[in-house]
């Protein structure tokens, strides 16, 4: 069963490749064949086929299957959670800090 933390760190993962940012951008403009996506990368198929994995992992990402071939697309439900993933990350939350020990001792 995966932690919180391998979720997120999966999630995160996707987005520290300039390779898998250039994928992102791409598909923004809608759904993209593997061979297309190769075409515009400076890659080979094998590190495109390395990428994708991640990028699916991660859940941004969705394939689907037309006989030998491979549509890749952003996936709505996955952008949402790893956008509230990232602000649950960076919001503040005062209530929970907790006094730093070297203070509980002065």
């Amino acid at each position: 069963m995966s932690t919180v933390y391998e979720i997120n760190a999966k999630i995160f993962k996707a987005f520290c490749d300039e390779n898998r940012l250039r994928i992102l951008e791409l598909l923004q403009g809608g759904e993209k064949c593997a061979c297309t996506l190769q075409d515009e990368l400076p890659i080979g198929q094998s590190t495109l086929s390395h990428h994708m994995k991640i990028l699916l992992e991660s859940g941004v990402v969705e394939v689907r299957k037309d006989k030998k071939w491979s549509y890749y697309s952003l996936s709505d439900k996955g952008s949402v959670v790893a956008t509230e993933k990232l602000s649950m990350l960076l919001t503040k939350n005062y209530s929970d800090q907790a006094q730093c020990a070297c203070e509980s001792e002065a």
